[in-house]
C-alpha cells in the first residue's frame, strides 16, 4: 500500500510525508538538531482511511509495520496487557526503523479522570496505559521507531497520553469534499470494468458526507448489480441504483399501495419538488420517485447539489425548510385539509433545523444573537440521543418554543401559497408521476413548459385546456 492508493485526504498525506522522509533520511533531521514527532495520532470519523494512511506510510518508507488493535491488549487477567505492550516495543526496537500502529487507541487510552473505582476505572486498562506511557518515554525516535495511532474519539483520551513528547502531532482525517470523493471513486472504479457513460462527478455530488469506506461499498454494490443483470460493464444506472440501495434501502416492488395512497404520495413528493423549483436558494431537483423503499419511505425527492457548501445563510435555511414543508402543504391543498402521517420525517427534520436556527445560530430577532443550551456531543461520532446542558430559564424555554412555532407556521404558509399559485403544475406533474413512478429533472421541466408549447402550436380556441405555468419566484 502506498500514497497513490489513498485519495480525498490530501492535507493528511502532506503531513505524513514528513514521517516518510524521516524514516528514509533520518540523518537530514539529526544534522539540524530537529526531532521527529515521537507519536502521530490520526483522528477522524469512522471509514475515512486512518488505518490505510498508516499502512501507506509504511509502504512508502519501506519499513516493517507492527499493527495491533487497542482491544487486543486488554485481557481478563491483570498484567497481560502491560506485558504485551513491553513485548511489542521490544520487537519494534529490534526491527528499527519501523512503525508501530495502534488502532482504536481509545480502547486502552481512556482518561483516568474517574479515579480508582470511578466511572472510567479499570485496573487492567490502567496498567496497560501506564506501561504504554512509560514505553513512549523510554525510547528515542532517532533510532527510527515511530508510533502511529488512530481513534474516533480523541476527547476521551487521557491527558498524559496527549501531552507533548508522546503524541506530538494530531492529524485530522476528515470526510472528503466533492473533489475528494471523485478522486476516491477513481481509485475504486479502476478495479472494475466501467462503462464510458458513467459520470463520477454526478456520483460524487450525490454522496455528500460519505467517507471512503462508503464509496468503496457503493462501487462494489454497483459491480454486483451489473453481474445480477448479466452485464459486461458497470453502467451509470448500476452506480445510481447502488447509491439508492445504500442511502434509501431496497426497492419494495412487491409492496402494493392502494390507488389513493399512491396518489397521495405522488402529490406529496411533487409538492417537495415544485417548491424546490420555485424558491431561489433550493438545491436543484434531480429526481422524484414514488417507489417504496425498505427504510420506510414511500417515495423520495432527490436534490443534487452543484457545489460543496460550508456555510448557509438565513434565506438559504428558510428555503430548505420551505421545501421540507412542501409535502404536507401539497396534501392539505389537494385534499381540502385532510392530512396524513406521510410528512412525519419532514416535520421532524424541519423542527430540528428551526430549533437550531433559534438556539445555536442566533437567527431569531425576538431571542437575539445568543445561543441557548450546550450540547454534549462527540467530535467525530454521531450519537442520536446526546444530552444537553440547559443554561436558560423556563421563561426563555417558552419563548424558544413560541419562536420555533412562529417560524414553522410562516414557512409552512409560504410553501402552501407557492403550491396554490402553481396548482396546475402540481396536478400535471403528480399525474405523470403516478403513471411513470419516477421522473427525472428533464421530464419535470418538459411538463412545466408543456402548456406554453401547446398554446403556441394550437390555434386559438382549440386543443387541451392547459393553464400556463406561473413564473418561479
Amino acid at each position: 500500500v502506498s500514497f497513490k492508493d489513498v485519495a480525498g485526504v490530501d492535507e493528511a498525506k502532506a503531513e505524513l510525508m514528513e514521517v516518510v522522509d524521516f524514516l528514509k533520511q533520518p540523518r537530514k533531521y539529526q544534522q539540524l538538531g530537529g526531532r521527529i514527532p515521537k507519536g502521530v495520532l490520526l483522528v477522524g470519523p469512522p471509514g475515512t482511511g486512518k488505518t490505510l494512511l498508516a499502512k501507506a506510510v509504511s509502504g512508502e518508507a519501506g519499513v516493517p509495520f507492527f499493527s495491533i488493535s487497542g482491544s487486543e491488549f486488554i485481557e481478563m487477567f491483570v498484567g497481560v496487557g502491560a506485558a504485551r505492550v513491553r513485548d511489542l516495543f521490544e520487537q519494534a526496537k529490534q526491527k528499527a526503523p519501523c512503525i508501530i500502529f495502534i488502532d482504536e487507541l481509545d480502547a486502552i487510552g481512556k482518561s483516568r479522570a474517574g479515579g480508582r473505582g470511578g466511572i472510567f476505572s479499570n485496573d487492567e486498562r490502567e496498567q496497560t496505559l501506564n506501561q504504554l506511557l512509560a514505553e513512549m518515554d523510554g525510547f528515542d525516535t532517532s533510532k527510527g521507531v515511530i508510533i502511529m495511532a488512530a481513534t474516533n474519539t480523541p476527547e476521551v483520551l487521557d491527558a498524559a497520553l496527549m501531552r507533548a513528547g508522546r503524541f506530538d502531532r494530531q492529524i485530522i482525517v476528515d470526510r472528503p469534499d466533492l473533489a475528494g470523493r471523485e478522486a476516491i471513486l477513481e481509485i475504486h472504479v479502476g478495479k472494475i470494468k466501467l462503462s464510458p457513460d458513467a459520470d463520477l462527478k454526478i456520483i460524487a455530488a450525490r454522496t455528500p458526507g460519505m467517507v471512503g469506506a462508503d464509496l468503496a461499498n457503493i462501487v462494489n454494490e454497483a459491480a454486483l448489480l451489473a453481474v445480477r443483470r448479466n452485464g459486461d460493464h458497470v453502467q451509470m444506472r448500476d452506480l445510481e441504483e447502488a447509491i439508492d440501495r445504500v442511502m434509501l434501502g431496497l426497492e419494495k416492488k412487491n409492496r402494493v399501495m392502494t390507488v389513493s395512497d399512491k396518489e397521495r404520495v405522488a402529490y406529496h413528493e411533487t409538492g417537495h419538488a415544485l417548491v424546490a423549483l420555485s424558491v431561489e436558494h433550493a438545491v436543484p431537483v434531480y429526481r422524484v420517485s414514488i417507489i417504496p423503499r425498505s427504510v420506510g419511505a414511500l417515495g423520495h425527492t432527490l436534490q443534487l447539489p452543484t457545489e460543496e457548501r460550508y456555510l448557509m445563510t438565513l434565506p438559504e435555511l428558510e428555503d430548505q425548510i420551505t421545501v421540507m414543508m412542501g409535502g404536507r402543504a401539497a396534501e392539505e391543498s389537494i385534499y381540502n385539509g385532510v392530512i396524513s402521517t406521510g410528512a412525519g420525517d419532514d416535520l421532524q427534520r424541519a423542527s430540528e433545523l428551526i430549533r437550531q436556527m433559534v438556539m445555536r445560530f442566533g437567527m431569531s430577532d425576538r431571542l437575539g444573537h445568543l445561543t441557548y443550551g450546550a450540547p454534549h456531543n462527540a467530535q467525530f461520532l454521531r450519537f442520536p440521543f446526546m444530552s444537553e446542558e440547559r443554561n436558560y430559564s423556563e421563561r426563555t424555554s417558552e419563548a424558544i418554543d413560541d419562536e420555533v412555532r412562529r417560524i414553522s407556521d410562516r414557512l409552512y404558509l409560504r410553501a402552501k401559497t407557492i403550491l396554490m399559485s402553481r396548482r396546475p403544475d402540481l396536478e400535471r406533474i403528480a399525474h405523470e408521476l403516478i403513471l411513470k413512478e419516477t421522473l427525472d429533472r428533464s421530464q419535470i421541466d418538459l411538463l412545466l413548459v408543456l402548456p406554453t408549447r401547446l398554446s403556441a402550436m394550437t390555434p386559438k380556441g382549440t386543443g387541451p385546456n392547459f393553464p400556463s405555468p406561473t413564473t418561479a419566484s
